[in-house]
């Protein structure tokens, strides 16, 4: 089946000398893996990779033969180029981190066009701000309402965050934030994209941050955490 629509480049991996599998999360299809022969070895080398940088958004036309094997690209263009992204360290940084989080995050081959729109319009954002700290806090908890395991604030009041269930409650479990730590991330599940990239200093971003990781593998099946974690860390500190 010949398809047309916009792409999230998930991840790109070298596969023997020459060749390209790119994982896309798609707008019509959810998440696909394509074979690209020869990424390597022609003249518009340089330009194929380039469309393989982690979350660009592309617009493809495909092939699809849905049979759980690798589909094959027909036509590949940039979407929307971005500006910024990939030139600078600080978002370059993030979106290397944060394509790994979706890697480990959507595995279903099912249409999800409520969570395309919500990245796509997202890294738009990205492109076009400076103030960008907690940029990949804010976006890890908003994705969780899409994979359905955003935190009941119903109760929002009460002192401790208990992870396995995703509720606020009056008493301390084995697998409750602490107060401090529940505070914090009260104040990160009221921020917006443009009001809250000044809030935390950098210790608080990176109990944050482990907060989140600790709720996605609570909450994921086979989630790991990123390799590139580290680096996140340390260009951030």
């Amino acid at each position: 089946m010949l398809v047309k629509t916009k792409a999230i480049v998930i991840s790109a991996l070298k596969f023997q000398e020459k060749s390209l599998i790119v994982k896309c999360f798609t707008l019509s299809s959810g998440l696909k893996s394509y074979f690209v022969r020869d990424a390597f070895s022609s003249r518009k080398a340089s330009q194929k990779m380039a469309y393989f940088q982690p979350l660009t958004i592309i617009e493809i036309e495909a092939v699809h033969k849905n049979k759980g094997t690798l589909e094959n690209f027909k036509e590949v263009k940039i979407s929307s180029p971005f500006h910024s992204i990939h030139s600078d360290i600080f978002k370059s940084t993030i979106v290397l981190f944060l394509s790994e989080i979706l890697y480990h995050s959507i595995h279903e081959e099912e249409k999800n066009e409520a969570l395309f729109t919500f990245l796509e319009t997202a890294l738009h954002w990205l492109d076009q701000h400076d103030e960008i700290s907690n940029f990949h806090l804010i976006l890890m908890l908003e994705t969780t309402k899409y994979l359905g395991f955003y935190p009941d604030i119903s109760d929002m009041d009460m002192p401790f965050f208990e992870m396995v269930e995703g509720v606020f409650t009056p008493f301390h479990a084995i697998s409750s934030l602490t107060e401090h730590e529940t505070q914090l991330f009260k104040k990160l599940i009221q921020m917006k994209l443009d009001n809250g990239q000044k809030t935390f200093h950098v210790i608080e971003r990176q109990i944050l941050l482990k907060i989140l990781i600790d709720y996605y593998s609570f909450h994921l099946d086979g989630f790991k955490r990123p390799k590139s974690l580290d680096v996140l860390k340390e260009v951030f500190s």
